[in-house]
């Protein structure tokens, strides 16, 4: 009996051919017409793995991970200055925008290390200002926001509450240079109602002429808290 033997099947050329203009594992360098130019890996068409990426226009580069074309996971980006780069965020991406741990970089001398959601300062971080002041503290939409401590470069600090970037709530303020201490509650940066007291006078740079006079208030407490009380009343309203 006669063997009789099947065609063989081929895929048709422009499958061939298809198959290899994907861009998909490790590319060496692709080119935008715009002149912005990718090297690293690819997957199904997108940059999906380690990459950078240089943007001809303003001349900014992603060092880093990515997924779908995005930046996501761990990169650092940097723009260019007159004697070469310099970084301005280094840490977690999500989609493309700052998410997670990460430092930015806002100039050589003031800069951020801390938390982020999506493009914003939020949760625990520590930013360090031009000025030589220090925030520690919560932060929620870009802003400082909840409880914080803000020391500035005399040395004098803050401790307590904050809402959209102001001194907001209870709080402490230590006027180490003067040798006095505040301690009360604050609305929109000023405070409003609390207790001075002197504070380590003997260790104070420039002490006040005079001690603070004695308090004689029969009940100091119930003074304070009373107007505590009309603050709230009156943000209420």
């Amino acid at each position: 009996m006669p063997i009789e033997k099947q065609p063989k099947t081929r895929e048709p050329m422009w499958h061939e051919w298809d198959d290899k203009a994907q861009k998909k594992g490790i590319h060496h360098t692709v080119y935008t017409v715009a002149g912005d130019h990718y090297t690293g890996d690819w997957s199904n068409n997108k940059k999906n793995g380690k990459g950078t990426q240089f943007w001809k226009k303003s001349g900014t580069i992603y060092d880093g991970d990515w997924k779908d074309n995005k930046r996501h996971g761990f990169g650092t980006l940097s723009i260019p200055v007159k004697n070469g780069y310099r970084k301005v965020y280094s840490g977690g991406w999500k989609n493309g925008m700052r998410h997670g741990y990460g430092t930015n970089f806002y100039s050589p001398t003031e800069y951020y290390e801390g938390e982020w959601y999506a493009n914003k300062r939020s949760g625990w971080g520590r930013m360090y200002f031009e000025d030589g002041s220090i925030y520690e503290g919560e932060w929620f939409n870009d802003l400082r926001n909840g409880e914080g401590m803000l020391r500035l470069a005399n040395g004098n600090r803050y401790e307590g509450c904050w809402k959209d970037d102001l001194k907001h709530g209870t709080g402490k303020f230590y006027y180490l240079d003067k040798g006095q201490l505040y301690e009360g509650t604050w609305r929109n940066d000023i405070p409003k109602c609390g207790n001075m007291i002197d504070y380590a006078r003997n260790e104070a740079s420039h002490p006040t002429q005079y001690q603070l006079p004695e308090n004689k208030l029969q009940n100091p407490e119930a003074v304070i808290r009373e107007a505590e009380e009309k603050l709230e009343e009156d943000e209420t309203e």
